[in-house]
């Protein structure tokens, strides 16, 4: 569908030490549902289009490779994250933008219990006013953290990192949806053995069944990326 999608064996490794060599990047965490907003949506799909790394997030997007004989393995975000925090070292820092009121800081507080010395430099939820925007923005561009975790849903969390990268140019910028809900124990993860066999779509249907109209974008990528041909 003209979107690109880069496979790397180390996503986590490459992202760290472009970071060490002194570079930032936006990841996108693609899927079928992006892509179809990518088809209707010209900003998104512009967003994606310069993002300096996109990995496999979904399952649809997997499969469609492996028709193209192409076998490469699904990246979900929330792990790419977790390894990028497992990597980073005692004095690089890592901030939380996105989710309900106390959500982030939960998920801060998570993280730092898991991985001892990890500097969580600073949480914000994502309901913040427009009379709000400023201060946080100028707080955000005075900590420079090493990577910053946006979770504020599709599109809207890639449209805003877009808009923002230039407050803090070389840190690693990844949109993790509702990866901050898990993380805080709001929301539970599929099990892995769903995880493993491309069914996490399917458990997240199971638990939040108000997902069904969201879910009717995997075969319309079927039929579309089957039919695509450049523009």
């Amino acid at each position: 569908m003209g979107l690109p999608v880069h496979w790397r064996a180390d996503y986590a490794g490459w992202l760290v030490d472009r970071y060490r060599q002194g570079h930032g990047g936006h990841v996108v965490t693609l899927n079928a549902e992006m892509a179809m907003q990518a088809d209707q949506n010209p900003a998104l799909r512009q967003v994606i289009l310069n993002a300096e790394l996109v990995i496999p997030d979904g399952a649809g997007v997997v499969l469609y490779f492996r028709t193209k004989g192409q076998r490469i393995e699904r990246a979900p975000g929330i792990e790419l994250a977790a390894t990028v925090l497992k990597r980073l070292s005692p004095s690089e820092t890592v901030f939380m933008y996105g989710g309900v009121p106390g959500v982030a800081d939960r998920a801060g507080i998570y993280w730092q219990r898991q991985l001892a010395g990890l500097q969580v430099v600073g949480t914000q939820h994502g309901y913040l006013g427009p009379e709000d925007q400023p201060e946080f923005l100028q707080r955000l561009e005075q900590l420079q953290p090493s990577v910053i975790l946006v979770g504020m849903g599709v599109p809207r969390q890639e449209l805003w990192i877009h808009e923002h990268r230039h407050l803090c140019p070389n840190s690693i910028w990844i949109g993790v949806g509702g990866s901050f809900d898990i993380w805080a124990g709001v929301k539970s993860r599929a099990p892995q053995w769903m995880c493993d066999n491309h069914l996490e779509w399917l458990y997240r249907l199971y638990k939040e069944p108000w997902r069904w109209r969201r879910m009717l974008a995997l075969p319309h990528f079927a039929l579309r990326s089957l039919t695509y041909s450049a523009r």
